[in-house]
């Protein structure tokens, strides 16, 4: 079983770690879970923060996937993503989504996976101040009540940045049942108090991404 994570320049290092983390022990109870990061040239990206990490594959040399996993990033980086219809990390999404299993994202992911029309008909979810701009897809029935992550038939998409962790241990779950992912979140210690309440505030009245 092959779950990529195509990846770019300026993508949120927390949407790759994360989940990558909580895969990687997954696969060490069930070996037939295999990840793969994968750029558009293979070569090594940098994340949004500045941590430059390798890939093992290119777009036009990477396996076939069982799970696509999309991560968010930097609104300029979607942006120029999104901006061509048929560029390459939108074409690359729709290329291996027909024989995928699951096609997933978290944060602004969904906005990758909106652009390339793999969440149409569907329910989905991206980080709260992003919300009107996954909206822009008519056809995407987004939630607004900042849930972690929302299931939609194939589709399973996460709110912001660190419910990357809860979703993949929900996609963990659903793959693999449920005592695989409480495994996972003993051998993690994965059971977040933060040491403080913020609450989430208004969603920005309108989306300050262009892509059309």
């Amino acid at each position: 079983m092959k779950l990529g994570i195509p990846v770019y320049q300026d993508v949120n290092l927390l949407d790759v770690a994360g989940p990558l983390e909580m895969f990687y022990w997954a696969s060490k109870i069930r070996t037939d879970l295999q990840t793969v990061l994968i750029s558009e040239d293979g070569k090594a990206v940098t994340s949004i923060n500045g941590v430059r990490f390798e890939v093992q594959a290119c777009f036009a040399e990477a396996p076939a996937l069982d799970i696509v996993w999309v991560p968010g990033g930097k609104p300029e980086a979607l942006e120029a993503i999104m901006r061509d219809h048929d560029s390459a990390y939108l074409k690359y999404l729709r290329q291996v989504a027909p024989t995928a299993t699951w096609i997933c994202s978290v944060c602004e992911g969904a906005l990758l996976l909106g652009r390339a029309g793999l969440l149409d008909g569907h329910a989905a979810t991206t980080h709260w101040a992003f919300v009107n701009c996954l909206k822009k897809f008519s056809s995407i029935d987004v939630d607004t009540e900042f849930k972690r992550f929302v299931v939609s038939d194939n589709r399973l998409t996460g709110g912001g940045i660190s419910s990357g962790l809860d979703e993949s241990l929900e996609l963990i779950r659903l793959l693999f049942g449920t005592d695989v992912a409480k495994d996972v979140q003993l051998t993690t210690q994965y059971f977040p108090k933060p040491p403080v309440d913020a609450q989430l505030p208004a969603v920005p009245p309108v989306c300050q991404m262009v892509w059309d």
